[in-house]
């Protein structure tokens, strides 16, 4: 039997948890721009009809007291790797195919841990006493059965489909739940009358194939209870890619050729820590009137430098006739496997730059970022054209002293998680005084953001007075910052 641990709202969750001001109360995770997305929604907030991928404002027009809490990506991480520790410990099977799921294959384990039921409600009561989270759990015979099933009694669920009921569930599963079922397929399933899994025995599989392609098999397979994925315990990403809304929409070249270069650094950098190695460059925009467009490039021989995907991704982009103006960015590489893993070799050999010698100079800024900070070493194009800008005659630089309830740790924590959120520069520190000091440097609007996140603070303290003093950049205090951080 195949376990499928997902787990409840999880970064909402763990900011409730965090922070006692936020429990029972409607809480999104997300950035404060205009064009930011929900990353996600507290079941609370779920009550409003809000949900992943919504724009911010439009889930504020849903509940104007939502509480909006900024991504902390490393925080959810290290709490992902607890629950994975957990899971471990129940099945060396274990499949981790997001931060917030995974797969267990518990198959003759009954003698350790009891029955299946009895290891389901076992591993829920360890995440939940170890890390005061909650998770949903799906058995099952099969992995996307299990899948479907730990999604039917959301929050804290535990659903069991048995083997001997396999084949009434799959006849009565609305065919909207099968996961790869999308809204151009689901156009398809409507105009052949197929309104669960068992409807699609009615047709043939050259029907199937015809209308959905390689899916009109797999649909045929599933019908038939046979899935023959298995908990794969060397799992290797599918994909990495990175993406960023606008500010505004834009239709230039060169910034647009900016963000691309800027999205590629990201990409390779995870690409290279990672230690893999890409055959598959895509690019994505998404336009003015919300619609999107995805081009790809297969290479023939694997990349793993930010230099070759950025080639890529901007001849990809080269060919595109801009109709739209574009409001999102997205670069990606696919077809990943292990750096050093066998490859055929090429009888003639590409022209063009050597992506090794682009390796060496990668991992030397690898080496850099990793020790001082991402801001630390850049392209010199992109000194101009991201968050983290650090031109002296555009940045400016201010220090604030908070006074107030301010003084905790959970203060000086969400001051640093909405600086690094919104790409400030500098430190925070408590003064003996009983006032907080931040020393902030960034674009002027940004900072100017950051003044009024102060002036309200987080949830937990009371602040009472914030005094606003401009700084020269020959300041000692305004010294060059690679990140914003935590000062004693």
């Amino acid at each position: 039997m195949i376990l499928h641990i997902d787990m409840d709202a999880f970064f909402a969750a763990i900011e409730q948890r965090d922070n006692p001001d936020l429990k029972d109360k409607p809480v999104i995770i997300s950035g404060r721009s205009k064009r930011s997305v929900v990353a996600t929604a507290s079941y609370e907030a779920r009550k409003f009809g809000i949900g992943s991928a919504m724009p911010v404002y439009k889930a504020l027009q849903l509940c104007d007291h939502l509480e909006i809490v900024p991504v902390n990506k490393k925080k959810y991480q290290a709490e992902s790797k607890k629950i994975m520790k957990i899971l471990a410990r129940f099945s060396p099977l274990l499949e981790q195919v997001s931060i917030d799921e995974a797969y267990l294959d518990i198959s003759g384990c009954e003698r350790l841990f009891g029955s299946f039921r009895q290891i389901a409600i076992t591993i829920k009561k360890d995440i939940y006493d170890h890390l005061s989270l909650t998770c949903s759990i799906g058995i099952a015979p099969m992995k996307f059965l299990s899948k479907i099933a730990s999604d039917m009694n959301k929050p804290d669920g535990l659903t069991i489909v048995p083997e001997s009921s396999v084949s009434d569930f799959i006849s009565a599963l609305p065919i909207g739940k099968v996961p790869g079922i999308g809204k151009s397929s689901m156009k398809n399933m409507h105009q052949l009358q197929i309104r669960t899994l068992g409807d699609v025995k009615k047709f043939s599989l050259p029907v199937l194939t015809s209308k959905f392609g390689k899916m009109g098999t797999r649909l045929m397979e599933l019908s038939s209870g046979i899935d023959k994925s298995r908990v794969e315990t060397s799992y290797i990403r599918k994909s990495i890619s990175s993406e960023v809304t606008l500010s505004s929409d834009i239709d230039n070249f060169k910034e647009v050729k900016n963000i691309i270069l800027e999205r590629t650094q990201i990409v390779g950098r995870i690409l290279r820590k990672k230690d893999l190695v890409c055959r598959n460059v895509f690019l994505k925009l998404k336009f003015s009137n919300f619609s999107q467009i995805t081009r790809s490039i297969s290479l023939s021989s694997p990349v793993s430098s930010s230099a070759s995907i950025f080639n890529q991704a901007l001849s990809l982009y080269k060919k595109i006739k801009l109709k739209k103006k574009i409001r999102l960015i997205g670069v990606g590489v696919s077809a990943l496997q292990k750096r050093g893993h066998p490859i055929q070799m090429q009888l003639i050999t590409d022209p063009g730059e050597d992506d090794k010698q682009w390796e060496a100079v990668d991992s030397a800024v690898d080496l850099i970022s990793k020790k001082f900070g991402s801001s630390a070493i850049n392209k010199a194009s992109l000194t101009k054209a991201g968050k983290r800008r650090e031109n002296m005659s555009e940045n400016i630089v201010v220090k604030l002293t908070i006074s107030g309830r301010v003084q905790g740790v959970f203060f000086r924590a969400e001051t640093k998680k909405t600086a690094d959120c919104l790409g400030i520069t500098g430190f925070v520190k408590n003064l003996v005084s009983g006032s907080v000091e931040a020393v902030i440097k960034g674009d002027p609007a940004v900072v100017d953001e950051m003044i009024k996140w102060c002036n309200r603070g987080p949830a937990a303290s009371k602040v009472d007075k914030v005094k606003v003093e401009k700084l020269q950049q020959s300041a000692k205090e305004a010294e060059n910052f690679y990140q914003f951080e935590i000062r004693y």
